[in-house]
């Protein structure tokens, strides 16, 4: 009669939550449009989002809100993660990441954002080579925000740093290209004291003065020199012009690389929030199969479940915690990814401290933005610098068939001590001009090869548009799929969360099963990790598109 009793109570609340589940699925539908769905989504995760996409009048689609009464996420989230205690499994305990919309709680050893505290940045030596366990030990973790992480890898990267030396090396070669306008000067000296070995073997023969030293002389002789090349024909003004498409080529690449930097710094970074989602989804999970196991073991307990739904719930939590481990390592190794991107200094970690959002919109239609790119890219340009290069180095080889008229002048001195005739100088003027009459074919062969290599940067510049303009229309797609997927997701979850409500209260009132409550569990797992891949799609094909117009936002 007990368990009789105990059943009808069961029963009757079911009827009532299904009764209070039907009232809660009349909604209400505002439409708006689609940066106010953005906004709405990024400023609060607990609302529902779109259960379809009507058109209005014009036959455009539009973007409903949707809004909940009765129990709100919060609540449906402090349901499902009813503790539990459990003797046969053990969880890992570890700080759970910040749900969407929410600050990140503090955690041992883990610093609040600030301003970028200078330990992270590296040692200035870059040739330190850490030889002890200590000085590689992670002694804490830092928490950075987005524009933090692209300020640390745009004062400390490696690779950007490395593209920052080419360019000042190239500097230096126009310098030195530029030399060849001015004349050269030298200037050289000499002392000279000399014996001869006859007029020794002579002072020998016939010793006249012991006290002076035959044969011998001290003589000091200078002289200056100036000369310049009048013409080359062609040559020094076709190497400065070369030097100077190169610094115009290494500052491409470095603008190049600091925008594919920004998209390594900014994929990493996502990767790092996807992680710290899938510990926070892992452990949500977790709790919930805890959560099944208890009713599990109750209904066991009072007599009306199976030791059958006893193990399938244990061997859930098991899959979970076993889940949940595997994603606590893709976070250490996200984190660690980071770090390195960002080379922060040998003892430091570092932490996403921004929720998962939207990062974003880009409001200009796809024609455009491909117009665009082909304006901002500096990979086209590159492509035409390099051409310059060519055809300068092509003038630089048939000059050597030209004629070169170069002039010099020198004064010099010369004076022999103690000859009693004191000092004696002297100067000349002079003009060269000279032509190469036959050099074997050496000078064309190598302007036929930057001819070559001319071509060669016209056909990679026709390559490149068409790479950029793919990579900005995948980019663009990829966008508009991972925007409808972020609004079928948030539906798809609240679905699930309400799903899985109903399937325990089924299992509590005994009309249900315990596999009917796994499923529950695991299509809700599923639907908050397709929520977050979404949004963090969409970030990334944000992030790409925007590399691929070489712009943080369309202009």
């Amino acid at each position: 009669m007990k368990q009789l009793r105990h059943s009808l109570w069961l029963s009757l609340t079911m009827m009532v939550a299904v009764s209070q589940s039907a009232d809660a699925d009349t909604l209400p539908v505002n439409l708006i449009d689609k940066n106010t769905f953005l906004k709405q989504h990024n400023s609060s995760h607990n609302s529902l989002l779109l259960s379809a996409i009507p058109t209005n009048a014009a036959g455009k689609s539009v973007i409903p809100s949707l809004s909940q009464k009765g129990s709100s996420t919060a609540g449906v989230l402090s349901q499902n993660n009813t503790p539990t205690d459990n003797r046969n499994i053990v969880v890992p305990t570890v700080p759970t990441p910040a749900t969407p919309g929410t600050a990140i709680p503090p955690a041992p050893d883990v610093r609040p954002p600030a301003e970028i505290p200078d330990y992270l940045n590296p040692s200035p030596n870059p040739l330190q080579f850490p030889t002890r366990p200590e000085e590689v030990r992670i002694q804490g973790t830092q928490p950075i925000t987005f524009q933090q992480a692209l300020e640390l890898a745009q004062r400390n990267n490696r690779q950007l740093q490395v593209a920052r030396l080419n360019l000042e090396r190239s500097r230096a070669a126009l310098r030195e290209a530029q030399a060849a306008l001015l004349p050269n000067v030298t200037l050289s000296t000499g002392l000279d004291r000399s014996v001869s070995a006859q007029s020794e073997l002579q002072e020998r023969a016939q010793p006249q003065f012991p006290e002076i030293e035959a044969g011998a002389s001290t003589a000091f002789s200078g002289t200056a020199q100036l000369s310049y090349d009048v013409y080359t024909s062609g040559e020094r003004s076709s190497r400065i012009r070369a030097a100077e498409e190169q610094i115009r080529l290494n500052e491409l690449q470095l603008e190049q690389t600091a925008q594919q930097l920004r998209l390594d710094v900014a994929n990493d970074y996502y990767n790092l929030q996807a992680s710290d989602e899938l510990v926070r989804i892992n452990r949500s999970a977790v709790t919930n199969a805890q959560a099944s196991l208890r009713d599990a073991q109750a209904l066991e307990q009072a007599g009306v479940g199976t030791r059958f739904d006893v193990l399938q719930s244990e061997v859930q939590l098991a899959n979970a915690t076993q889940e949940l481990t595997n994603a606590l390592s893709q976070q250490q190794n996200s984190r660690r990814q980071l770090a390195a991107r960002l080379s922060v200094a040998q003892s430091v970690s570092l932490a996403a401290a921004e929720p998962v959002q939207i990062a974003g919109l880009w409001n200009l239609p796809l024609e455009d933005s491909i117009v665009l790119a082909f304006r901002n890219r500096s990979e086209l340009q590159q492509q035409l610098a390099q051409r310059n290069i060519s055809e300068a180095q092509r003038r630089i080889a048939l000059s050597q068939l030209g004629p070169r008229v170069s002039v010099s002048t020198n004064y010099n001195i010369l004076d022999i001590f103690d000859d009693g005739l004191g000092v004696a100088d002297g100067y000349s003027l002079g003009a060269n001009v000279s032509l190469n009459l036959y050099d074997g074919g050496a000078a064309r062969a190598r302007a036929r090869q930057e001819e070559a290599n001319i071509a060669i940067a016209e056909t990679n510049f026709a390559d490149t548009r068409n790479q950029v303009r793919f990579e900005v229309e995948e980019s663009y797609n990829s966008l508009q799929a991972n925007l409808a997927n972020i609004q079928t997701a948030s539906v798809a979850l609240e679905q699930a969360r309400e799903a899985l409500r109903l399937a325990r209260l089924r299992f509590q009132a005994g009309v249900g099963t315990q596999t009917e409550v796994i499923d529950a569990e695991n299509a809700l797992t599923n639907a908050e990790g397709n929520r977050v891949t979404a949004i963090l799609d969409y970030n990334r094909a944000l992030a790409r598109l925007q590399r691929a117009i070489s712009s943080s936002q369309p202009r």
